[in-house]
């Protein structure tokens, strides 16, 4: 049973508009969320990446905050290994004083997208539960010097299952945040159901959770028909597709250009593994797999990574989910 709906939404460029467009794009679809009763609205952070702009998620999510008044929000997530602690605790504290009680905090491990970028952010090895752990401390009040602003009401962390990030959250006794190859979707599901288990039997409850809990994120479109909601997937496939065989992330294109373009079999093969790892078509279609993959997987919480070129479309989707699960 789905507890909470939430969307992602990672202010993905488009080709022919400005990066300022993806974000304020980012904060109306935002304040559309909230109107359509979805639970939290999720950004990310993407460093040097062409097809995405959002890259500071406290800066966004201050943006949002001024816009809406009941929606929770949340990082999905920091990556840790880009800040200190202090920082990142300071910030999100500083969210809770514009929302109260509507933050969340998700935090991740990814490297940065080229070495370039890895060198610009001064990656070095850290140790992820113990930066977690001192993140906490500063939140709570308890480490060795007391952080300004003290939160104005408990921000939630939330781990982003990537890497050992599973084994991470079961020892600190926090939710988790679960995508791709862990779904199983268009795939093989046995292995992410024992790596859930895993997570599930080495649970450690903790003062925020006493229990393990899951949320799942992929892509969900739905359109009128199964035909075009296949076409609102090809911009991020497309993106994918180019991604892993020219090296780059490009901004969303639309769809008829996407179309005619010659694709090469590696780029087709591409493009069918994102489709296979995403919920898309009609309403009825998209509510049964939805239900299907909520039930394998145990999670409380459905996070709808949705991005395509058409804004409006995107809408229209986003909608009829709300809709769907209300």
């Amino acid at each position: 049973m789905i507890t909470r709906l939430s969307l992602l939404d990672r202010s993905r460029t488009r080709v022919g508009e400005p990066d300022s467009a993806a974000l304020t794009g980012t904060v109306e679809r935002a304040v559309r969320a909230e109107r359509l009763g979805f639970d939290r609205f999720w950004v990310a952070e993407h460093h040097g990446v062409p097809g995405v702009a959002g890259s500071a998620p406290a800066v966004v999510l201050a943006a949002i905050a001024g816009r809406t008044a009941t929606i929770r929000l949340g990082s999905a997530g920091v990556m840790l290994p880009h800040h200190q602690p202090l920082v990142v605790a300071e910030q999100f504290a500083t969210l809770t004083a514009f929302a109260p009680g509507r933050i969340d905090l998700g935090l991740g491990r990814s490297p940065g997208f080229t070495p370039p970028v890895r060198r610009a952010l001064r990656e070095t090895e850290r140790d992820f539960a113990a930066d977690i752990v001192e993140l906490e401390a500063f939140l709570a009040g308890t480490a060795e010097i007391t952080m300004h602003p003290q939160p104005a009401a408990p921000v939630p962390l939330h781990v982003l299952a990537t890497g050992s990030g599973l084994q991470v959250a079961a020892e600190l006794g926090l939710p988790v945040i679960v995508g791709g190859p862990i779904l199983g979707i268009g795939g093989d599901p046995e292995p992410g159901l024992e790596a859930l288990a895993g997570y599930r039997r080495a649970f450690r409850p903790s003062s925020q959770q006493l229990e393990p809990r899951v949320s799942v994120s992929l892509d969900v479109l739905i359109a009128d028909t199964s035909a075009e909601a296949a076409d609102l997937l090809l911009p991020e496939a497309w993106a994918m597709a180019r991604s892993r065989t020219e090296g780059a992330f490009p901004s969303l294109q639309p769809v008829a250009e996407i179309l005619a373009t010659p694709k090469t079999p590696r780029q087709q093969q591409y493009l069918e593994q994102t489709a296979a790892a995403a919920i898309a078509g009609t309403a009825d279609r998209v509510g049964s797999r939805v239900a299907e993959l909520m039930e394998r997987t145990g999670a409380a919480e459905l996070v709808a990574s949705s991005s395509t070129f058409d804004r409006d479309a995107l809408a229209a989707s986003d909608a009829a989910l709300a809709e769907l699960f209300s």
